[in-house]
């Protein structure tokens, strides 16, 4: 279980730092506004050369995270999707895309994986394939995450270099970078995130190379970024994808250039055909259907409520286990039915506005948004205000809310956000130009904040997991990771019965396995009936056998004969 943050709250200082720079810009404008003029110059020539700002941006994101593991080293997984992840990619790494349901598997059964009509994770598989990638080349999957994350944060800069000049780019670049490339959870834990950016972010950057002038890249650049959308978070890449190529089409017909058009996406709807070839080719051996998507077996196995509000909640499945009982009659039921009211739907929306304000642009880079006004009246940006509308309404009729599920729509967010810094520039104060003195604060404020977090252990900061807008430095899975190490330091094969208090959140999950059940070390099993456990450890007579009781403090594992 995570322990309690103590100390100063990171959160407060955030607040007051954001502050001291919002006054200093109001009293101070004119010296602020020249410093760093050198500086300035020197990033604008820089970020000329397009391709080698993509580069450095990925470079930054890859080699700063890489420099502050002895601060932050790979996480521990602890929730649900986590170890499902965990599960895919280790399946992926091992050759196979799913695995043979286990003889036994009540014993196994656990949140977000399937185990009919086979066992493997119940996501889609994009993210269990970026893991699976780090685990085989540098031996951890949390490669793979740092991984996308970097290539997210280039794709971001290439994106906004569409729309904006190119010195804008290579600032939202760096706001990516140290947003979201360095203590966020899409790079500090398994959940995702990254990739659903990656893929976002090569369709908002098509989107307005392809409508000045329909080409082959652009086009690849659209099609590769749907695929991505299609295999990590296909509801929320739908969402952003129907309206782009309805307006790309109407552009087209409106100019007349629809021929030209469908010539330069031959490539790219191949290529997209490909990839939903190879897709219903996964859906078919994991999900027994090439129409099944991910999610779809799962939900309708074990959920008693969907995940649109407008849906009628399902008949109440049998569970075999009362920890998965508990989490989907009473978290997942709960949530739901508070969102279908009208007041529990209207905090939910505050909820996922704060919450998304939050973790993408903290407090530090709130002050640009109180020019939106004029960047909903600024036509450059509008056609991405239009798709943020029609994404926005579309996350509203789901009850639940994680800033991932925004992921998608990330570089818009950031193209909104260097257009309301480029407005800043021309507000001027009482006190003189205030607005471009608060915009050269901005990146230092960014880069302050940076080193805190970075010095937040020593200095005894508090920082909570929620709203993750720096994710939180309380421990997370680590009394699990423990029990395994110990486990595994043993001689000869493990077997760890689990067996839950009465109170157990349900969120701390200990029951996940490895991809090959039978061959692994360790097996994790639910403690069940007498009868059944007999059984259980009939079929692995060569393990030892043990009780692990998480919720003992600290968690007890006490050997059982056989």
């Amino acid at each position: 279980m995570p322990t309690p943050a103590t100390g100063v709250s990171f959160f407060a200082l955030e607040a007051a730092i954001t502050l001291c720079a919002v006054s200093a810009a109001l009293l101070f404008p004119r010296r602020i506004s020249r410093f760093p003029a050198g500086i300035t110059r020197r990033l604008t020539g820089f970020s000329a050369n397009r391709p080698r700002a993509v580069a450095s941006t990925v470079l930054a994101a890859l080699l700063l995270r890489l420099a502050i593991l002895p601060v932050s080293p790979p996480p521990q997984p602890y929730v649900h999707d986590e170890f499902s992840y965990l599960l895919a990619a280790d399946t992926f790494a091992s050759g196979r895309l799913t695995n043979p349901t286990p003889p036994l598997w009540k014993h196994f059964e656990s949140f977000h994986i399937e185990m009919f009509p086979s066992y493997m994770s119940m996501y889609f598989p994009l993210q269990g394939l970026a893991m699976a990638f780090g685990k085989i080349v540098a031996g951890s999957p949390w490669f793979g995450i740092l991984l996308t994350s970097s290539l997210m944060c280039g794709a971001i800069c290439w994106m906004l270099q569409g729309w904006l000049p190119p010195q804008w780019a290579l600032l939202g670049g760096f706001f990516a970078v140290l947003r979201l490339g360095t203590f966020s959870y899409w790079v500090d834990s398994y959940y995702g995130g990254a990739i659903p950016a990656l893929g976002g972010a090569l369709v908002l950057g098509a989107f307005p190379r392809l409508l000045r002038r329909p080409a082959l890249f652009p086009g690849l650049a659209l099609a590769l970024g749907m695929a991505i959308l299609a295999n990590s978070r296909a509801y929320e890449g739908f969402l952003l994808c129907a309206p782009v190529t309805l307006a790309l089409l109407w552009s087209a017909h409106r100019q007349k250039r629809l021929g030209h058009f469908a010539r330069a996406m031959a490539a790219p709807i191949a290529l997209l055909l490909c990839c939903a070839l190879l897709t219903g080719y996964y859906n078919n051996r994991v999900f027994g259907s090439p129409f099944k998507l991910a999610y779809q077996v799962n939900r309708a196995r074990y959920a008693a409520v969907p995940v649109f509000l407008w849906q009628k909640p399902y008949a109440i499945p049998q569970y075999n286990h009362k920890v998965m009982r508990d989490f989907y009659l009473g978290w997942e039921l709960r949530i739901f039915t508070e969102a279908r009211s009208v007041s529990g739907f209207l905090v939910a929306i505050a909820q996922k506005l704060g919450g998304g304000v939050l973790f993408f642009f903290g407090l530090a880079l709130i002050p640009p948004l109180f020019l939106a006004g004029r960047v909903f009246r600024d036509r450059r940006v509008r056609p991405v205000l239009l798709l943020l509308g029609i994404f926005s309404l579309g996350l509203a009729g789901n009850p639940w809310f994680m800033p991932h599920y925004v992921a998608p729509f990330t570089a818009g967010l950031y193209l909104l956000l260097l257009q309301g810094l480029r407005h800043l520039r021309f507000w001027r104060g009482a006190s003189g130009p205030c607005g471009e003195a608060l915009l050269r604060l901005t990146p230092a404020l960014c880069v302050a904040l940076f080193a805190l977090r970075l010095a937040a252990a020593p200095l005894h900061l508090s920082m909570g997991r929620f709203p993750m807008m720096w994710f939180g430095s309380e421990p997370v899975g680590l009394p699990r990771a423990k029990v395994l190490r110990e486990l595994e330091a043993r001689q000869g094969k493990q077997l760890a019965l689990v067996r839950y208090a009465p109170g157990h959140v349900t969120f701390d999950e200990w029951v996940y396995n490895a991809a090959d059940i039978d061959a692994a070390k360790v097996i994790w099993a639910r403690e069940m009936d007498p009868a059944s456990d007999r059984e259980l450890l009939v079929s692995y007579p060569d393990r030892q056998v043990w009780l692990v009781e998480p919720d003992a403090d600290p968690p007890r594992v006490t050997r059982l004969p056989r």
